[in-house]
């Protein structure tokens, strides 16, 4: 049986974002602006979604990921109080809540930091540090260097062989727990992060909560090297995201068939048996509806992100269809301010909305499309067919990228004369072992089969 995250539909918030918080954290009181945020759990809700990832939310200088202490929520966004009450009314609501991880770097203004621009050589941190270099300087003029993050010299890596650095980590992590009761961590950056670390860290979280979830950030390799059963449970799946825009934007289905044969395929795929974290748009990159040169092709990408293996996630915002973008080394294009009721009044692509929540509806306690095996039915470059397959039962997926109505002939996955269409209730005949379906453009159908 799944545990819940692999059952889970995500809702991806970044706080500072929405909730326009200031870019810097200067003004020294704390403005509780997470209640704003209170009202969003019933609209996640009816969206179906039953879990929330939220973050970054610790104390940091901007954006979030400059920590500057692990253990006080950011003053922009509130009080600890505020937090321990958006958990409380999430798990109220049924909904599950994971939170940003940010443990490969902290920010200047973390206090080991401080200690050695204080004390220099004298500091007992110098070690909490990679490359610490009284020899060197940084574009700070610190008198001394460091490694930093990408060379983002606001972002200090933290020394995780440092064995006191691992350790004041996870009684950070402890206390997350104990005080906010979360399920779970989204770890930054987790491809820079020590294997030995994330080992320790399964072993305390599962300690202090059994089915408490760990999900790395990790854009390439290969992801079993973190999502296995010593370190992390799952991974994000930037090559699915990868394929998700590009196989409709070349009107090339045979590229996200491709990436899923290789991951999942019954008969072999590298990481079957794993739950990798799956979307189409995040905090870090544009939108989905920027990246489609047709935007009705969104309606077969979310299609997609709900029914192919993996954990799907909404990222706040495009379920309303918003656009946004990078702009250079800006990712403000990408985390907007927004208010729920002023989005939901004059919501411009109703019908994307209710297809998200009718997927939503479809997941939920869908022991097929979270445990289903892969079978690919049918592929050419415009349409694409696959079954999620549990014993007798199958949920059978059927989309087309073609500007044109398409009419295909897929091979029954299961044993079944009858299927049901799951959004109309149309009862479909399954003649000579095959269903035979017409989709509209762009359009996409699931139906069920036992």
């Amino acid at each position: 049986m799944s545990k819940w995250y692999n059952e889970a539909v995500f809702y991806h918030i970044y706080p500072l974002g929405l909730t326009g918080a200031p870019k810097e954290n200067r003004d020294g009181g704390v403005c509780h602006r997470m209640e704003e945020l209170f009202p969003w759990i019933e609209h996640i809700r009816e969206l179906g979604g039953t879990a929330i990832y939220i973050g970054p939310l610790f104390e940091s200088t901007s954006h979030g990921y400059d920590t500057k202490d692990y253990r006080i929520v950011d003053k922009r966004l509130g009080d600890n109080e505020d937090f321990k009450k958006f958990v409380r009314l999430a798990h109220e609501a049924g909904i599950r809540v994971v939170v940003d991880g940010v443990f490969n770097h902290t920010g200047r203004e973390f206090f080991a930091f401080r200690d050695i621009q204080q004390n220099r050589e004298g500091s007992r941190y110098c070690s909490w540090y990679k490359g610490v270099n009284f020899g060197w300087n940084t574009p700070y003029n610190d008198g001394f260097g460091y490694e930093a993050w990408r060379n983002c010299f606001e972002l200090v890596n933290l020394n995780l062989w440092n064995q006191e650095v691992r350790d004041y980590l996870l009684d950070v992590i402890r206390f997350w727990i104990q005080e906010f009761d979360i399920d779970g961590i989204r770890l930054d950056c987790a491809d820079c992060l020590d294997f030995e670390f994330m080992k320790q860290m399964r072993q305390v979280t599962a300690q202090e909560k059994e089915d408490f979830w760990l999900m790395g950030e990790v854009i390439h390799g290969d992801y079993a090297r973190w999502a296995n059963d010593e370190m992390l449970h799952s991974v994000t799946n930037y090559e699915l995201h990868k394929g998700l825009y590009s196989g409709h934007n070349d009107h090339n289905y045979f590229e996200i068939a491709h990436t899923i044969r290789r991951e999942f395929d019954e008969n072999g795929g590298i990481y079957k048996g794993r739950t990798l974290y799956s979307f189409v748009d995040n905090h870090d990159v544009d939108r989905i509806m920027s990246k489609l040169n047709n935007k009705e092709h969104v309606y077969p990408v979310y299609t997609l992100l709900y029914t192919l293996p993996g954990i799907p996630s909404v990222y706040y915002g495009s379920e309303w269809g918003i656009e946004g973008k990078k702009q250079g080394a800006n990712d403000d294009g990408m985390r907007p301010r927004l208010e729920l009721a002023e989005m939901e009044m004059k919501n411009e692509h109703p019908e994307l909305t209710a297809h998200i929540k009718a997927l939503g509806e479809l997941r939920k306690g869908n022991e097929v499309l979270a445990d289903g095996k892969y079978r690919e039915l049918l592929l050419t470059n415009r349409q694409y067919a696959f079954a999620r397959i549990l014993g007798d039962r199958a949920v059978i997926v059927a989309v087309n990228n073609d500007e044109s109505p398409a009419s295909m002939s897929i091979p029954m996955p299961v044993s079944a004369d009858i299927c049901t269409d799951v959004f109309t209730g149309e009862t479909l005949k399954a003649e000579g072992g095959r269903l035979n379906i017409e989709l509209d453009a762009c359009g996409s159908k699931i139906v069920t089969a036992s």
